[in-house]
This record gives C-alpha cells, sequence and structure tokens, in this order.
C-alpha cells in the first residue's frame, strides 16, 4: 500500500514523521505539495489518518497506482466543489432571502432534510419574481472555480477522462461552465422564468441524488467503464448515491455525512489534489 500525502508548502518535518509512522520503504516527491510514501504498513493507516488532520495535511491510501489514462470518467458537483458558492444561496442574496434559502440549503447538504426535491422546490419557490438578469450577476460578480478545478479538468480531459458535472443547481450556470471549461457533459436543473423573471418553479425532473447517480451509471454503461475506472467528487449529502458508483469517491471539503462515505478526503488542498493519486 502507498499513502499519498499533500497540503500547500507541506514541511519536510512532517513528511519525515508520517514516514516513520507508517515505516515506509521509500518517499517518492511528486511536486511542492505532495509526497508518497511507498509499501507502507496498512495497520498505521487509522492512526496516520488522525496524525494528518491535526496538521492539515491530506491523506490518500492507495493499493496501486494507476496511470491516469487508464481512467474514463470523472463526475463532478457543482455548488460548493466545481465553485465556490452555492448559487441558489447567491441568487436569493440579489433579494436580500439568502439567509432563509441558506438554511434550507445547509440543512439538505447536511441530509437533515431527506428529499432533495422538496428542499430545492421550497428553496426556488423564494425565488419567484427574481430577475433573470440577477442570474448573470451571480455570475459575473460571485462565482469562482474552487482551487484547482482548471488544472484538474485540463488533466482529465488530456488524458481522455470524459469529465461530467451533474448538479442539483441549475443549467444557467453548467452551460456557462461547459463553453468556459470544455466539460464534455452537464446535467442540472432548469428554472422556468416568465417575462424575463423567475417564476419560482423548476421545469422537468429534478436532478436529486438519485439521478446524479443515474447519469453516472449512464455514462460509465457507454462508455464502457468499471467502477474502477470512474472518479467523483461532490460535498453534500445529494451526492452519496453518485459517489458509491466510483471506486475513487472524492469528499471536497464535505459536510460530515459525506466525509464518511467517501473513500477519499480533500480538505485542505485543491481539487488537483486527485492528480497526484495517478501516474501521468
Amino acid at each position: 500500500m502507498h499513502l499519498v500525502l499533500q497540503a500547500t508548502g507541506i514541511r519536510h518535518d512532517l513528511i519525515e514523521q508520517a514516514a516513520a509512522l507508517a515505516s515506509a520503504n521509500r518517499i517518492t516527491p511528486l511536486n511542492a505539495c505532495a509526497m508518497r510514501l511507498e509499501d507502507i504498513d496498512e495497520t498505521t493507516v487509522e492512526q496516520l489518518q488522525d496524525w494528518a488532520r491535526s496538521r492539515h495535511v491530506d491523506i490518500a491510501a492507495l493499493q496501486l497506482i494507476r496511470p491516469l489514462a487508464q481512467m474514463k470518467v470523472l463526475a463532478m458537483d457543482m455548488d460548493s466543489t466545481l465553485i465556490n458558492i452555492e448559487c441558489i444561496d447567491e441568487i436569493a442574496g440579489m433579494v436580500g432571502k439568502k439567509a432563509e434559502v441558506s438554511a434550507i440549503t445547509e440543512a439538505a447538504m447536511r441530509g437533515e432534510i431527506k428529499d432533495f426535491s422538496e428542499s430545492l422546490c421550497r428553496r426556488v419557490a423564494l425565488l419567484k419574481g427574481v430577475p433573470e438578469t440577477d442570474l448573470q450577476r451571480v455570475y459575473d460578480e460571485r462565482l469562482q472555480l474552487n482551487t484547482g478545478a482548471e488544472k484538474l479538468i485540463r488533466a482529465m480531459k488530456g488524458a481522455g477522462v470524459h469529465v461530467m458535472v451533474v448538479s442539483g443547481g441549475f443549467t444557467f450556470f453548467t452551460e456557462k461552465l461547459r463553453t468556459r471549461l470544455g466539460l464534455d457533459s452537464v446535467h442540472a436543473n432548469v428554472l422556468e422564468v416568465n417575462n424575463g423573471k423567475l417564476t419560482g418553479q423548476v421545469i422537468g425532473d429534478i436532478v436529486d441524488g438519485q439521478r446524479k447517480a443515474a447519469h453516472l451509471q449512464t455514462l460509465a454503461a457507454s462508455l464502457g467503464a468499471t467502477t474502477e475506472q470512474c472518479i467523483a467528487i461532490g460535498d453534500g449529502s445529494n451526492d452519496q448515491e453518485m459517489l458509491s458508483n466510483a471506486a475513487y469517491s472524492v469528499a471536497y471539503r464535505a459536510k460530515p455525512v459525506l466525509q464518511k462515505a467517501a473513500a477519499f478526503r480533500i480538505n485542505y488542498s485543491g481539487l488537483d489534489a486527485v492528480l497526484n493519486w495517478f501516474e501521468d
């Protein structure tokens, strides 16, 4: 088993501590922010996870270091995963309803509201009358890509991996990101607009946790991809089903329910930390 350690400007003394705890036979530098400990004692992984949390270091335990080109699918959530905001909260903020909508969003992401579709409909209803132009303002003024997003997507596409964003958010934003980042496919909810204003309704089926998983399953089947060839990244409870369909399931700055469910966690590094789990 190998262990990849990552942190911004990771210190040499931390690497030595981890290598000693893991009884590693070799230390391989990957870049300024990542090191790989090779042939470690598997019984030390739980202790190392506690050690890493206390020192703000991300670790990933891997039986094999596969070539990135062997992967076929990267499926990502959008809000608070690919990007830095929850778009629905920021839209609500344009009309003074952010606190009300954010409270529902947080409860849904923590898994306290079990029915995502119900929670989304409740939040969208509060947006009734919001000018469609406010969505563009959110995109222009508040939306930023999370650290490492562009590097991750560029590397995945360069390796021939299909990059899909599947979101409980809205097509207004996923379509812009598709063009901006060259995403291969996107799936999200459609906000109804009438006379330039939001009606407070969603058109068509809602992209909830089950539909996220279904989109990943359908894509994997179309590409002949096994679970071991799929990477899925999310941050909230409605990503759990999607992540269960990928061997590389990643909780990014995630709520506790997803931290527990995912095979890997990124809490301190950027999204491009995923790349250090593979060979070029």
